[in-house]
């Protein structure tokens, strides 16, 4: 029986603006993950992805609070922590991110050797400079090969836009975490070296460097041959979990088949498909929502879902949100 690694239990988290009003970014969600597990999140931009991200980080920095829920990494809460405790003993010791702009995330000044000895000082306290150099070899390899040494010995100016991201990946499992959660890792690379990240990925949970992750992207066809499970995300609430299978070749809530029907799609069956767009906007999440976050948008709508509140629930094998799914 596979081992539960990481626990999110009924999570809400709001903003709070400068005149004391509540943005409820992320609304219960809740969800557990095996060893060995990826779980893909997918959902149109300001769904609160990135925002959900940061609570499951314990990263609860100013405008951001948490309203409810827990989250727990190998049954060790990570709420109610200073944020100097979270940099220490929470990230990348328990919980690490891939983010999605690796150019962005390296010191362009800094060599990446030195970018990565400063993670194993930080965490780890003064260490020998020889043992690090060894150590950092050691690890890169894994990504590099016959190149480690000139990649360690590079500025990030000076690496492809893979070797970059390879990099990142690198320096955030350096110190082995529980679990990773990799921020749209390959948007910003071609398909063949999406195909080389995407490997290097698997390679590392297979190794046991990291215990299972969840990886968020736009694209969710790419799910499919990444993530065991997907969950689709709208307006801060989970509306639908399930096996990749089930998510992409058949969506019960209305909201991801018409975020299947937006998107091109090389799968079987699919590719002469046109991409259809999804007609208006997400509803403000500044105030109260009454009914179904999505009524204002889904082609199936009924009145009752304006009224009623709709609530996750077990239907043909999966969670869906969504009273008259079918």
């Amino acid at each position: 029986m596979a081992k539960q690694t990481f626990e999110v239990e009924n999570l809400s988290l709001h903003y709070l603006t400068r005149f004391g009003d509540k943005i409820r970014a992320v609304t219960d969600v809740s969800f557990t993950m095996q060893e060995g597990e990826i779980l893909g999140i997918a959902g149109e931009s300001g769904c609160g992805k990135s925002t959900l991200v940061n609570g499951l980080m314990g990263l609860f920095i100013p405008p951001l609070y948490p309203s409810a829920g827990d989250v727990r990494v190998a049954g060790e809460s990570l709420m109610n922590r200073t944020p100097e405790e979270v940099r220490k003993n929470v990230l990348s010791r328990k919980v690490s991110m891939i983010p999605q702009g690796a150019f962005n995330a390296l010191n362009p000044t800094r060599k990446v050797k030195d970018i990565a000895a400063d993670v194993i000082a930080a965490h780890e306290g003064g260490t020998d400079s020889t043992a690090t150099n060894a150590r950092l070899m050691e690890r890169f390899q894994l990504f590099f090969g016959k190149e480690t040494a000139r990649i360690l010995n590079s500025y990030p100016i000076q690496l492809t836009a893979g070797e970059r991201q390879r990099s990142v990946i690198g320096i955030s499992t350096l110190l082995n975490p529980q679990m990773v959660i990799a921020d749209e890792p390959t948007s910003a690379l071609d398909v063949s070296t999406q195909k080389v990240v995407i490997k290097m990925i698997f390679d590392l949970l297979d190794a046991g460097i990291f215990k299972s992750m969840i990886f968020i992207t736009h694209e969710l066809p790419l799910l499919r041959h990444v993530a065991n499970n997907i969950a689709i995300m709208y307006a801060g609430e989970f509306v639908e979990k399930g096996t990749a299978e089930q998510i992409v070749f058949s969506p019960k809530h209305p909201y991801t088949k018409a975020l299947m029907g937006a998107m091109l799609s090389a799968e079987a069956g699919q590719k002469d498909r046109k991409p259809v767009a999804i007609e208006g906007a997400p509803p403000s999440l500044a105030k109260e929502i009454v009914g179904c976050r999505f009524a204002e948008r889904c082609p199936v709508v009924r009145p009752e879902c304006r009224q009623n509140k709709q609530e996750i629930r077990m239907f043909a094998d999966r969670l869906v949100r969504c009273d008259y799914a079918e």
